[in-house]
C-alpha cells in the first residue's frame, strides 16, 4: 500500500460537466477582476450574504431568472438540485438566500447546458 494522498480527479465528472465547469471557468477570468473582489469592509472571514459584496453571485442570479420563468421550471430544477422548489425561489427570485458551494455548481452547469439547448431533467 502506498502512502500518498487521494487526489481527486475531474474524470470522475461526467465528460459534459466537466467541459462545461471549464467553460464556466475561462468565460469568469475573462471577466474583469473587479468582479472577485468583495467589496465594502471586510468580513473577518463571515459568510457572505446576498447583495451588493456578491456580484458573481447577482449575474448568476440575473442570467438564471430568464430561464426559470415557465410554469414548472423552477420545480424541475429543484429536482436536478435535490431541492423543495421554494428553496429554489429563495435562490433565484427571492434573493435573500444562497446555496451551498455544491449546489452553485450544479447552478452554473445547469445553467451552462440550457443556454446550449441541453436542460439537464
Amino acid at each position: 500500500m502506498t502512502n500518498s494522498p487521494y487526489i481527486p480527479r475531474l474524470v470522475e465528472l461526467p465528460i459534459k460537466l466537466s467541459e462545461l465547469i471549464l467553460e464556466a471557468a475561462v468565460a469568469m477570468a475573462e471577466q474583469s477582476s473587479k468582479a472577485f473582489r468583495v467589496s465594502g469592509r471586510r468580513r473577518g472571514g463571515r459568510t457572505l450574504r446576498p447583495g451588493p459584496e456578491t456580484p458573481l453571485w447577482n449575474e448568476l442570479r440575473a442570467q438564471l431568472r430568464p430561464l426559470l420563468v415557465k410554469r414548472g421550471d423552477q420545480v424541475r430544477l429543484a429536482r436536478v438540485l435535490g431541492l423543495p422548489r421554494q428553496r429554489v425561489n429563495d435562490f433565484v427570485t427571492g434573493g435573500g438566500a444562497m446555496p451551498d458551494a455544491e449546489r452553485t455548481l450544479q447552478l452554473l452547469a445547469w445553467l451552462l447546458a440550457a443556454k446550449h439547448g441541453q436542460r439537464p431533467t
